[in-house]
């Protein structure tokens, strides 16, 4: 499964910025990210149905997690874009059905992309 991200970039703290990953076959998708001297953490996450969807508690109703099987895309829309938000991101693939936010559960992973959110 090859995993390929893009759309990130540099944006001013209260912008906002949609993040693409291109993946073929059907897979629970998800969001991680890993800003420099922290561990990866989980940002979102959406199962076989796209209205199975869950968030971090940090980005909860300001980021959103979409899927377009048609494009074999997954998306994720990031508005009000805080300083702290500044990370490489990274989609991943998980074989199950419903939507974790459990970095074991994620067996295929994606480049990354780097999201820089200045003050």
């Amino acid at each position: 499964v090859q995993l390929v991200e893009s759309g990130g970039g540099l944006v001013q703290a209260g912008g906002s910025l949609r993040l693409s990953c291109a993946v073929s076959g059907r897979y629970v998708m998800g969001w991680f990210r890993q800003a420099p001297g922290k561990e990866r953490e989980a940002v979102a996450a959406i199962g076989l149905q796209s209205d199975n969807r869950t968030y971090a508690d940090s980005v909860k109703g300001r980021f959103t997690i979409s899927r377009d099987y048609a494009n074999k895309m997954v998306y994720l829309q990031m508005d009000s874009l805080k300083p702290e938000d500044t990370a490489v991101y990274y989609c991943a693939a998980a074989r199950r059905y419903s939507a974790t936010l459990v970095v074991q559960e994620y067996v295929h992973w994606g480049q990354g992309t780097l999201v820089t959110v200045k003050a």
